[in-house]
């Protein structure tokens, strides 16, 4: 093993680096988060103050921010004209942000869903649920955004195969 911590481990296996993120873990996150913040708001409504529109807003601000990044480091990567030069450091730095966000992104998606749901069961019976229903659909909507921003600076991350590259050949250096 070297010092930087990568090559080979001690059973000859090759070490992994940062995979994509699995669409699966993304979607089981946001249906555990809907399930709890269903059964939480459910339980514990008349205790928690009312849901206000700043975190869906917030969720669709940072989309909006990756989105531009995504789009910035895949002109970089490809080496379009005027894109600028790009530090590898940076874009290892932006894809552990992308895996994060599209996670925070799920849960919260399935938190204000789960929330969306509580409202439109309880619209008829509660004023607090019908102010509720707007907001957390706004957060419905600013979470899926995030996690289609985060995807999309994941993969804008990705460095192309080179066209010289032999797939048949593991081994070369």
């Amino acid at each position: 093993m070297s010092a930087s911590g990568s090559g080979p481990r001690p059973g000859g296996t090759p070490r992994r680096g940062l995979e994509p993120t699995r669409p699966i873990n993304l979607v089981v996150a946001a249906a555990v988060s809907a399930v709890a913040a269903f059964v939480f708001i459910r339980q514990y409504f008349g205790d928690i103050p009312d849901l206000t529109w700043f975190g869906g807003l917030t969720m669709a601000g940072l989309a909006a921010v990756e989105a531009v990044a995504a789009r910035n480091t895949r002109a970089r990567i490809e080496r379009r004209p005027r894109a600028g030069v790009l530090n590898p450091l940076l874009v290892a730095r932006l894809a552990v942000l992308a895996k994060a966000s599209s996670l925070a992104g799920a849960i919260f998606a399935g938190a204000y869903a789960g929330v969306a749901a509580w409202a439109l069961s309880e619209r008829a019976r509660l004023g607090v649920a019908e102010r509720t229903f707007a907001p957390a659909l706004v957060g419905v909507i600013g979470a899926l955004a995030l996690v289609a921003a985060a995807l999309f600076l994941e993969w804008s991350c990705r460095v192309p195969k080179q066209p010289d590259e032999d797939e048949d050949n593991p081994e070369r250096p």
